[in-house]
């Protein structure tokens, strides 16, 4: 059993970003060094604040990590991750009408991003939180 129980952990709510261009792959994002799981791949978006909505973080995070302003996003699915040190509640929206051809090569603060097929998803190194989405994804978008 362990020492620390799941209630002494922080418990973060993260607004994941399922950002899909019209070739049905998806947008995914390299965890910048010095972050917690650095240099893995991930979903953009990030950590909710106490006055914003879900979909407020999600588009605040994606301006600021991305520079893109969204209209709209719908939500998928949520998803609870437990990390040792912490867990995460992921909120997770899907963006289908965005421009894609501005979301190449590196995003604002110099993380990098590749558009993948949902196929190719579970091969690409992506944190172990966003499996499960990763997983529902290849069912749908298939």
């Amino acid at each position: 059993m362990s020492s620390q129980s799941s209630s002494e952990k922080p418990l973060l709510v993260v607004a994941v970003g399922v950002l899909v261009n019209p070739l049905n792959e998806v947008l995914i994002a390299q965890r910048p060094a010095g972050k917690h799981m650095a240099g893995a791949w991930e979903f953009p978006g990030g950590k909710v604040e106490a006055d914003e909505s879900v979909t407020e973080g999600l588009f605040r995070e994606l301006k600021e990590e991305l520079g893109v302003e969204l209209a709209s996003a719908q939500p998928l699915m949520s998803h609870r991750h437990e990390y040792p040190d912490r867990i995460v509640d992921l909120e997770v929206l899907i963006v289908r009408n965005m421009q894609s051809e501005l979301l190449h090569g590196k995003g604002v603060e110099g993380q990098s991003l590749r558009w993948v097929s949902p196929e190719r998803l579970m091969q690409s190194g992506i944190l172990e939180a966003d499996r499960p989405i990763a997983e529902y994804l290849i069912t749908l978008l298939a």
